[in-house]
């Protein structure tokens, strides 16, 4: 007879489990703002990056919102992890 284990109940799951489950909102939150930053600071406005046309803003815009996504990823300025740390306090206060 073959006894398969216990699952750990669901007040006994993984510690960073609710960390983890603001993390993707957080990472997202904060490359839109540094996509916003970029922008006005005037990051992707070279005309000479795709050889000017029609879909040269629609393109840049859209390089402008990766790079964000990828310095948010990797670390950002750090505004993720401040809302991360803020939204778990919230959540123990509840």
């Amino acid at each position: 007879m073959d006894v398969s284990p216990i699952s750990p109940m669901a007040n006994q799951a993984e510690p960073n489990a609710g960390r983890n489950k603001y993390k993707e909102v957080a990472v997202a939150l904060e490359a839109s703002f540094l996509a916003e930053m970029l922008k006005y600071s005037g990051h992707g406005e070279s005309r000479s990056s795709f050889g000017g046309g029609e879909g040269e803003d629609a393109f840049a815009g859209l390089l402008v919102r990766e790079q964000a996504t990828l310095m948010a990823e990797s670390g950002g300025i750090g505004l993720a992890e401040q809302i991360i740390d803020s939204m778990m306090r919230r959540a123990e206060n509840v």
